[in-house]
């Protein structure tokens, strides 16, 4: 029986800034724009964490069943692979994630439009089938699509709509940064899983472009953040502020541009966290500061 904080690091609380910052950025255009409404905001948080969970939990699960986890990899705790925990209670609890975000989400659907809930499938979907099923596109090197799609634009765009009931363009210019950092998160840890991945046939993006060319593409992706947000200077003057998080881009980059491997590279994720916070909330006050 796995105990408590086995699964609290099962569910991988390092990749929770995943889901937090758009909804954050969501919000604070919402504000920006006269139409924040503070229990949609707080719906859509519980939603996109729960999300969250449920994708680590699935992820957990899926790789475990299929043998692409192993005891010896590196990093949070793998429930299933581990034998912490039985794949069943595994796979419940990945489920029981998802069904809660899903009844918390009908609440929205039901105060703002139907067609939200063919959103909320297909996030769900995305989250399952990520490693999940015969053909899981995570292992065709997709992931990082995915992550930018329903980490970055629909979770800012969608927050924005529940509580606007619109989609401005400056909803869709702010989910790229938002959604590039969701990414490097995802880069970072499959960079560190590399050799395992390889030999076990999961072929992620990281994978396919091998190691320097990962790096490379960690690194382009936190610049780009930082340029997509700039971008944004004609809407609120106070966007500049997000560069007072370039410090905490600093110790992730030296250690994946350092060549830095396996456990160094577990820091290096939460790093990668700890700047995706500082990012989103400098970049959240400065859009609702307008």
């Amino acid at each position: 029986m796995a105990t408590v904080s086995e699964w609290v690091s099962g569910l991988r609380p390092r990749t929770l800034p995943n889901s937090i910052v758009p909804v954050a950025v969501g919000t604070a255009l919402a504000f920006a724009l006269d139409g924040f409404v503070w229990w949609k905001a707080l719906l859509a948080l519980v939603v996109s964490m729960a999300l969250q969970v449920g994708v680590n939990f699935a992820n957990d699960y899926s790789d475990g069943v299929k043998g692409t986890d192993t005891e010896e990899r590196t990093g949070p705790t793998r429930l299933t692979a581990s034998g912490a925990a039985r794949p069943g209670q595994v796979l419940g609890a990945a489920l029981g994630s998802f069904a809660f975000a899903g009844v918390v989400g009908l609440v929205l659907v039901a105060t703002t439009s139907w067609w939200l809930l063919l959103v909320g499938v297909a996030a769900i979907a995305a989250g399952w089938y990520y490693t999940g099923g015969r053909t899981p596109y995570g292992y065709r090197g997709l992931g990082e699509i995915s992550v930018f799609v329903f980490f970055g634009v629909v979770a800012v765009v969608g927050t924005v709509f529940v509580q606007l009931e619109s989609a401005p363009w400056q909803a869709w210019v702010a989910s790229v940064p938002v959604g590039l950092l969701s990414c490097s998160v995802l880069v970072i840890n499959n960079l560190r899983d590399i050799p395992t991945d390889r030999e076990t046939g999961k072929i992620t993006l990281a994978v396919r472009l091998g190691e320097t060319g990962t790096r490379r593409m960690f690194a382009a992706m936190i610049v780009a953040s930082y340029v997509f947000a700039l971008a944004l200077l004609p809407v609120s003057w106070w966007v500049p502020a997000v560069l007072l998080s370039v410090p905490l881009a600093v110790p992730p980059l030296r250690r994946v541009l350092g060549g830095q491997v396996g456990r160094d590279l577990v820091l290096g994720l939460g790093e990668t966290g700890r700047l995706q916070m500082a990012f989103g909330l400098l970049f959240s006050i400065a859009l609702a500061l307008g």
